[in-house]
């Protein structure tokens, strides 16, 4: 059957409804997922064991980033928060000194705390921690480390008379403070007491003896908190898989948990 000039056959108008229809869902399926990853849950994977304890390597994390805030895109504004973070709540963040990254610790000391470890112990505020998901796994002793430096600038007087802490005293508050300083030597397991300015955070890893956190490269400003991760979603043990059976690498009894 002939068609005049420039008409169009009813399969083809067909063909293009159809092709707009799933154009159309694609394209609503995408923006609501960019929508819901800015604003709501983001997954992350877990890539080292700072976290051990709590977070192991290959744990799949679903993390809920409108309770602090979410950032629109492109914009770098942030919509208004739920909440604070707490201490003792899990974050997601951006490091100090590799803002591109994603870290994963423990709030530890909100702005105003009083900060201090002794012999692995931390203290906030002057009183001892319960800390029930440390781990510790080096129990020698630990030396001075030349990272633990910036914390000089946030000391306060330590234990004791001021004349055992500081040494000879000149007369003067200032000329103490900076006896004090100098001889500051602090230690992965002996450090402080230091204050948390406003704006800032100190996180620190579950698996203490063997983490990369705040006693090294200092505080974590609050806009580069970016979520709280929420549950597993999936755990999967790379060096646990014999052969070709992946499956027995899947720890399933962590799937679905919930992370406190």
């Amino acid at each position: 059957m002939l068609r005049g000039q420039g008409g169009v056959s009813k399969g083809s108008k067909g063909y293009a409804r159809v092709t707009w229809e799933w154009t159309r869902s694609i394209i609503i399926a995408v923006v609501l997922f960019l929508a819901v990853r800015a604003f709501l849950v983001e997954a992350f994977k877990i890539p080292t064991s700072s976290m051990e304890g709590t977070l192991l390597v290959g744990d799949y994390l679903l993390v809920n980033k409108a309770v602090y805030g979410g950032e629109v895109p492109l914009l770098g504004v942030r919509l208004p928060a739920w909440r604070e973070p707490s201490r003792g709540e899990v974050v997601v963040f951006h490091p100090p000194h590799d803002p591109e990254k994603n870290y994963v610790k423990r709030v530890v000391g909100l702005p105003g705390d009083t900060l201090e470890m002794r012999d692995k112990t931390l203290f906030v505020n002057g009183r001892e921690m319960q800390e029930d998901y440390v781990r510790h796994i080096d129990r020698s002793g630990d030396a001075h480390h030349p990272d633990m430096r910036w914390q000089r600038n946030h000391l306060l007087a330590g234990r004791g008379d001021r004349d055992e802490i500081y040494g000879e005293d000149d007369g003067t508050w200032e000329g103490e403070r900076r006896s004090y300083r100098d001889d500051y030597r602090p230690s992965r397991d002996n450090w402080g007491p230091i204050s948390v300015p406003a704006g800032s955070y100190f996180v620190l890893g579950d698996n203490r003896d063997n983490s990369e956190d705040s006693r090294y490269w200092g505080f974590v400003d609050r806009q580069s908190i970016r979520g709280r991760p929420w549950r597993l979603y999936f755990s999967y043990d790379s060096s646990n898989r014999r052969g070709t059976t992946w499956l027995r690498a899947i720890r399933w009894g962590r799937v679905g948990q919930s992370i406190r």
